[in-house]
């Protein structure tokens, strides 16, 4: 994916949440190689703890809480004066397959940063789309918000969630030349899964969404992907 020959991310200054690891930190490497100014915004190691970027600035802080997202956002805009691209892709998942035994704190830190955070980071970015009439707003969701995982009831409402919003949201501002993208991929190799026994040889990797992040903010302007669902076949072939 690197150094297309109609490269539309160089010189685009891109928010990215959860950068410091997985799918957000190929990401990152990606946009930052195509000559993208990079803000990554995570909650606990800052992307810049291990790599060192002329175009790559980093805060700690964390997406469901207003307070922090609202700095972040005035840092990005300090550090480079506007934001064209939001890529939210920090999320938390938790194993909850009997819902009658899931705690409410358990639900409650889900939802807060699977939605709740997603509507925050994309209340920030929206009051500085608006005034330019140009944007992009990318939301990493999951396949859990397309199909539902008896194992993982919570996970997959607070996925649904973010999906309706982001869908309500792309009808909202398409008049004002922002687009909105929903990323869905299947299960992906990353430190989501722990220690849990899953098998990671049939998942996708991260650089696999890492394209296709890429690839979605590489097309003309007058392009609009809405929603884009892949697997690795090996998993669904199973």
């Amino acid at each position: 994916m690197n150094n297309l020959e109609n490269n539309r991310i160089a010189g685009r200054t891109i928010f990215i949440t959860g950068a410091s690891g997985g799918i957000g930190k190929a990401t990152a490497l990606q946009l930052l190689d195509q000559g993208a100014n990079v803000f990554d915004f995570s909650r606990t190691h800052r992307l810049t703890d291990n790599v060192q970027h002329e175009n790559l600035r980093s805060y700690t802080g964390d997406v469901s809480a207003e307070a922090d997202v609202q700095a972040g956002f005035a840092a990005c805009l300090d550090a480079f004066g506007t934001v064209d691209v939001l890529i939210n892709n920090a999320g938390m998942g938790v194993l909850t397959t009997d819902l009658s035994q899931t705690d409410l704190a358990t639900y409650e830190q889900m939802v807060n940063v699977n939605m709740r955070g997603v509507f925050l980071c994309n209340r920030e970015a929206l009051r500085v789309m608006k005034l330019k009439k140009q944007g992009h707003i990318i939301t990493v969701i999951s396949m859990a918000g397309q199909r539902t995982n008896p194992n993982a009831p919570v996970y997959a409402a607070s996925k649904f969630g973010a999906r309706g919003l982001s869908s309500g949201l792309a009808d909202q501002v398409i008049k004002e030349g922002i687009k909105v993208t929903d990323v869905n991929p299947g299960p992906t190799d990353s430190n989501y899964w722990g220690d849990r026994k899953v098998p990671r040889e049939k998942f996708l990797k991260v650089e696999d969404v890492a394209n296709v992040i890429t690839f979605v903010l590489n097309q003309p302007d007058y392009v609009l992907i809405r929603e884009i669902n892949f697997d690795n076949m090996k998993f669904l072939a199973q």
